[in-house]
């Protein structure tokens, strides 16, 4: 199947056949991608993790090679259930649980609810505040007029304008190849109605207590990205700027991520010793 490889993996669960990939040996380092994303983009991060983590990665629902939930529920309570499930048969002991954008959030609540699963988080441009600018396609997905559009649409050159919107000044990483993915999977049978879904669901305003978070936390942030106060309210956390990098951080600067994490998981470690 096309966009799979030697490490994926399909898992049943609420009706739906999701696609994680799985590499490494180590200290387990759950990866979750954000919004109109796939667990592809975290590829790099995972060529230069996989030789100190057990890097698990799921295309979340609504994505990628999951695709859309039957049930259409995109809630942030969804998400959370559906981690939980998803990887308590598949990492029984404490784990590192790392998110870009919708994933950060995703993560952040995820911890709120099982902090006794997790040893460590991480943020990556992560959402979840009001403040926080919203990409051009969920804008034009939440005005009705333009629904049936979207639908129809969708063109390739669509898809590379929007890329090209969320990488930082002079970035050359959205090329044809990743290009082509995001379209290619964008155009798989329900992806875009998922997404209109995805993009109407309303996620309630959690961030006041984004302060009782007590799991340590690393903070990856761009400066060319707005809203973001984890670094400021979390209270065991350490915040990382990626000076020149726009919101897709993983594709965009794989090595400084990995290098991050890297360092953030080793004084984890000597915190445990």
């Amino acid at each position: 199947m096309e966009f799979t490889d030697a490490t994926s993996r399909f898992v049943d669960l609420d009706g739906m056949r999701v696609h994680v990939r799985r590499a490494g040996t180590g200290p387990t380092l759950v990866l979750l991608h954000g919004s109109g994303s796939s667990l592809h983009v975290f590829d790099a991060v995972t060529d230069l993790l996989a030789d100190r983590f057990d890097v698990v990665r799921p295309d979340l629902p609504g994505f990628g090679l999951t695709g859309p939930r039957p049930d259409r529920d995109y809630s942030i309570g969804a998400y959370v259930s559906f981690l939980d499930r998803l990887l308590e048969p598949l990492v029984p002991g404490p784990f590192v649980l790392a998110g870009h954008s919708f994933g950060g959030q995703i993560a952040w609540t995820y911890a709120l609810a099982h902090p006794d699963r997790l040893s460590g988080l991480v943020l990556m441009n992560a959402t979840g505040y009001p403040d926080k600018d919203v990409p051009l396609a969920l804008r034009l997905a939440r005005i009705p007029p333009l629904r049936p559009v979207l639908r129809r649409l969708g063109s390739r050159a669509a898809t590379a304008r929007n890329l090209a919107g969320l990488v930082g000044p002079g970035a050359t990483v959205v090329g044809d190849a990743v290009v082509d993915r995001v379209h290619t999977l964008m155009s798989r049978p329900g992806a875009r109605d998922a997404f209109i879904d995805f993009a109407n669901t309303n996620h309630p305003d959690r961030s006041a207590e984004i302060a009782t978070i007590r799991t340590p936390t690393l903070v990856l942030s761009s400066e060319r990205v707005s809203g973001q106060h984890f670094g400021r309210d979390l209270p065991d956390s350490h915040e990382v700027m990626l000076p020149g990098v726009g919101h897709l951080m993983p594709l965009e600067a794989p090595a400084e991520v990995s290098r991050a994490i890297t360092a953030f998981t080793a004084g984890l470690a000597q915190k445990e010793a």
